[in-house]
């Protein structure tokens, strides 16, 4: 184990990647780390230790994979490169704690899982190196679950971990980032320069931790709901609340009513902008037109 160089420097990867005659494929958005330290902080800002399972998704040549592996009790890897198998077989055969698993992360049967990889977990963190096109559909499936996710550690697009980490009435608050509030606290743990990654991306990354809410910061009567007006609120920006939500669940004299009833119970000035609502205003808004027996017609 000793004479194991780690994968993450740029002499290794390069060969790594000649032996298997591999390029960074564009269209699964992968770009390499080359840069240890960086990685040593991503399972640091994870907290991992000999306690946890971690789950990753995308180990790519296993640089990453390594470095969570020398903490945690467990990492189970999803990969959807079938080329990057033969790659993680020979880079990761040091470490017996990792189990790569040929899946596409958004196809896998997460309670089917649950049942077989996590019954003696203890700990359960994922920690994930996500190319842009896929950040939010994962981030999504994972917290919807019931796996018992204790926290999250993504790599992702700056742009991204800012919109997920925004407060109200500012530019990147959005639906996003009230979906992933509704659940966890996200707070951006670092920025990664470009030069950390072969091939270098155009665009600028940063690491972020979502922690599990202790306690709920709101508590609703229907989770659909409150996912929908949320949604709703943001469809125009630029536009009043009111004008969304009519856009949203009709305007028939009947429905403003209920509309204009449900934002009275709520305390909420109709001519606000959905980006200036916070989670508990939006619970208070959801549960009314609850009561009020509004809903929206998903249009097709």
């Amino acid at each position: 184990m000793s004479e194991h160089k780690d994968i993450a420097t740029p002499a290794r990867t390069k060969a790594i990647l000649d032996k298997y005659h591999l390029a960074a494929k564009k269209s699964l958005g992968q770009n390499f780390i080359v840069d240890t330290n960086i990685l040593e902080k991503i399972v640091a800002t994870g907290s991992i230790d000999k306690e946890t399972t971690v789950i990753e998704v995308g180990p790519g040549i296993g640089a990453l994979t390594e470095q969570i592996a020398k903490k945690a009790k467990e990492v189970i890897a999803f990969e959807i490169d079938d080329r990057l198998l033969p790659v993680l077989e020979d880079t990761l055969s040091p470490y017996n704690n990792v189990k790569v698993i040929h899946q596409d992360i958004l196809k896998v049967d997460l309670k089917v899982f649950e049942e077989e990889y996590l019954k003696e977990a203890e700990r359960v963190v994922v920690i994930a190196n996500l190319p842009y096109y896929v950040t939010t559909p994962i981030i999504l499936e994972f917290l919807e679950s019931s796996l018992p996710i204790d926290s999250m550690v993504l790599m992702m697009q700056k742009e991204v971990a800012n919109r997920l980490s925004a407060s109200p009435s500012t530019k990147a608050y959005g639906s996003l980032s009230i979906a992933v509030q509704y659940y966890m606290d996200a707070e951006v743990a670092f920025i990664v320069p470009k030069t950390v990654f072969t091939p270098q991306p155009n665009v600028e990354s940063a690491v972020i931790r979502l922690s599990r809410k202790e306690i709920p910061e709101v508590m609703v009567k229907d989770e659909a709901a409150f996912f929908q007006v949320a949604r709703s609120a943001f469809v125009q920006r630029r536009k009043t609340l009111w004008n969304n939500l009519q856009s949203a669940y009709g305007k028939e004299p009947e429905i403003k009513e209920k509309l204009k009833k449900s934002l009275d119970i709520a305390g909420i000035d109709p001519t606000r902008r959905g980006e200036t609502l916070s989670l508990k205003e939006f619970g208070r808004l959801s549960d009314a037109l609850v009561e009020q027996k509004l809903q929206i017609e998903l249009k097709k």
